[in-house]
């Protein structure tokens, strides 16, 4: 028997680990446990998996909507940040962690339970995530790590353990796929990806169509943003999960969205993954454009450094950090004038910008014209280059003094090619 646990609530998904994870707990703590299930968007009868906790053992089954809280707390202002981990990740199973884990919080003192529990492997990321958040709203309560403590070493150990306790699981040794679905996107991980060589199989996707199923057309579409945030689509005002629902559905017919990468691990390794993110690939290219067009040259080119950061801290589980908070009071001055229109061309697994236009837009035709203006003296621009290039000459002297080598010498061209 391990350390005296008496209420513990889990983060319950119905898939394979957390299926194994209830009478597991039940045997070896011999605690009561309580599952906690969170829609956020994925297509799963809930029903049926408040079903399967209560047959498997569990007290009581938890199941909360979580689809709004999801986009407007968590995954608007990461897209607002501008945050895409490793130049290409949008970080959709990332900031699902921490809403999950401040919600088993919640339930857990609402029910007296003294611990929490997830179903996540030693290896991974979203240890980290639900844990630093179990840290940060309630360093009290114990938490518990089933796979950083049995004997189960894989997930054909899991299938087995799950076929000797009589529980129905999906996965099999044949279709080892790992999943991970929410209403911003579907990951996979896990078998033949496991190769980086092995190319990805179009079967394996759930929500974006092959490329040679898409229409032959193009299809044009006009998404409003209203202080970095996106809030209608073809001028029609959406709630948020209308909204990201309608776009997944334009991205994916399209092909839009599929993301292959190999990326650092928080732990220290590298894994191979496939992300299809249909909506919010639209939206990302279309809020980029639109600070593009109101941001000045030093606000943009900061923000991408504050970007960075941000996908970095989201991806590592730091949501629930005083400097996260920082940053996203830095994050809403630069968003304040990000407010528009932009006009997108959806085709062939692209998503291509086809105009835009804010009322706080920088862009001055008058200013930018190759034709006659009023506004610009060309002239000035000699003495403009003549400060910028300055350092440029004062080196180049040091050199023709004798005082340095120079470290731009043109080539001698003569030693170079040799002449017939």
């Amino acid at each position: 028997m391990k350390e005296k646990v008496k209420k513990v609530v889990l983060a319950y998904s119905g898939g394979l680990d957390t299926s194994i994870i209830v009478p597991w707990l039940i045997d070896n703590y011999g605690c009561e446990v309580i599952a906690y299930a969170a829609d956020l968007g994925q297509q799963e009868d809930f029903a049926a998996v408040k079903r399967k906790a209560l047959e498997t053992g569990a007290s009581h089954a938890v199941v909360e909507d979580l689809r709004d809280a999801f986009l407007v707390d968590f995954v608007f202002p990461t897209l607002r940040a501008g945050a895409i981990y490793e130049r290409k990740y949008l970080l959709g199973t990332s900031m699902a962690r921490p809403l999950i884990a401040q919600q088993q919080v919640k339930v857990a003192e609402e029910f007296g339970a003294d611990a929490v529990a997830h179903g996540c492997t030693g290896k991974g990321n979203d240890q980290v995530r639900f844990e630093l958040t179990y840290m940060a709203l309630n360093p009290k309560l114990k938490i518990l790590a089933p796979w950083r403590e049995w004997d189960i070493t894989s997930r054909e150990d899991a299938i087995d353990y799950a076929r000797d306790h009589s529980i129905p699981v999906s996965a099999t040794v044949e279709k080892i796929y790992s999943h991970d679905e929410n209403i911003w996107h579907v990951s996979h991980e896990g078998g033949p990806l496991e190769d980086p060589w092995h190319e990805m199989d179009e079967d394996l996707l759930k929500w974006i169509k092959p490329i040679n199923q898409t229409p032959d057309q193009p299809e044009y579409i006009e998404l409003d943003f209203k202080q970095g945030t996106p809030v209608s689509l073809d001028g029609k005002e959406l709630d948020p999960v209308t909204l990201v629902e309608t776009l997944n559905a334009l991205g994916a017919r399209h092909g839009i969205g599929v993301v292959d990468m190999v990326e650092n691990r928080r732990v220290g390794m590298k894994s191979r993954g496939i992300h299809e993110t249909p909506g919010g690939t639209i939206i990302y290219t279309a809020h980029r454009e639109l600070e593009a067009l109101t941001l000045d040259k030093a606000s943009l080119q900061y923000k991408d450094v504050i970007a960075e950061k941000y996908a970095v801290m989201v991806y590592d589980g730091e949501w629930f950090t005083p400097l996260r908070e920082s940053l996203d009071a830095f994050v809403d001055t630069f968003q304040s004038c990000v407010t528009g229109t932009v006009r997108l061309k959806l085709f062939k697994g692209h998503c291509l910008i086809a105009g835009r236009k804010s009322p706080f837009s920088l862009y001055r035709e008058d200013f930018a014209t190759f034709g006659k203006d009023d506004v610009y003296d060309q002239s000035d621009a000699e003495g403009f280059i003549n400060l910028v290039g300055l350092p440029l000459k004062v080196e180049a002297l040091l050199a023709e003094f004798g005082v340095k080598k120079g470290k731009y010498r043109a080539p001698d061209y003569f030693r170079t090619f040799k002449r017939d």
